[in-house]
């Protein structure tokens, strides 16, 4: 269970997160990575190093509201930062020694699934596709326009 709950939860954040609509969904977890690299704050087990991460989060997040490569980047330095506290002793929360190990593996789960658009589990698992028309691209990358048909007279 040590290392199947923290996959779980992190599937389980990507369905509940699913529920949201773009581009609230994408907007929510860039201020949900801001929330997590400000975390370990209140520990200070790597002092100055604490801010110095944070201020790094901040900014990935600040991109990440319009961009879900930033959102995914930054629950891997997330991870990284798990990884660090959990090898220093230093858990996310104090009580439970292994959270920031459970952490480090939930995370890579959410990022995987950012560097993948965000995109609704719901409608990948029925193969579901944008419907085609003769408009602009929305810009959103499931979204295809289709050609008018060509006259070859």
């Amino acid at each position: 269970m040590r290392y199947l709950a923290p996959i779980l939860i992190g599937l389980l954040y990507v369905l509940l997160m699913s529920l949201i609509p773009e581009p609230h969904r994408r907007r929510f977890n860039a201020v949900m990575i801001a929330g997590a690299g400000a975390a370990y704050l209140s520990g200070g087990a790597l002092g100055g190093w604490e801010f110095a991460f944070t201020a790094v989060v901040t900014y990935v997040a600040y991109r990440g509201l319009d961009s879900w490569t930033f959102v995914g980047v930054g629950w891997l330095l997330h991870t990284a930062w798990d990884v660090v506290h959990h090898l220093k002793g230093h858990p996310i929360i104090p009580f439970a020694h292994d959270s920031s190990f459970g952490c480090a593996l939930c995370d890579p789960v959410i990022a995987l699934w950012c560097f993948g658009g965000g995109r609704s589990p719901w409608e990948w698992l029925r193969g579901r596709r944008a419907p085609m028309s003769f408009a602009e691209p929305s810009g959103h990358p499931s979204v295809r326009v289709a050609q008018p048909p060509r006259s070859d007279a």
